[in-house]
């Protein structure tokens, strides 16, 4: 087993993982290594936000030519009424 040694905590920080050690019934140590296990096994957030993933799946697949009947139509909302 390897061992990790970590200077300069603050006071703080010390007594919180105290206090949380006590509450789980754990020594500090064992809560450190419980936080720490628990740290490395969560998956990782993705860095990018949801529209730059989505466009990244789909980059590169697109149309290679323009659709000329699209060009020239003015947009239109969409209607939602029940009278058509």
């Amino acid at each position: 087993m390897a061992q990790l040694v970590v200077r300069n905590i603050e006071n703080s920080v010390k007594a919180r993982l105290q206090r949380r050690a006590k509450r789980n019934g754990r020594s500090m140590e064992a809560e450190v290594r419980e936080i720490l296990r628990n740290a490395v096994n969560k998956r990782e957030a993705p860095t990018t936000g949801l529209g730059t993933r989505i466009a990244a799946l789909f980059r590169g697949k697109g149309l290679e030519f323009d659709i000329p009947e699209f060009r020239g139509y003015p947009v239109k909302p969409a209607t939602f009424d029940d009278e058509q």
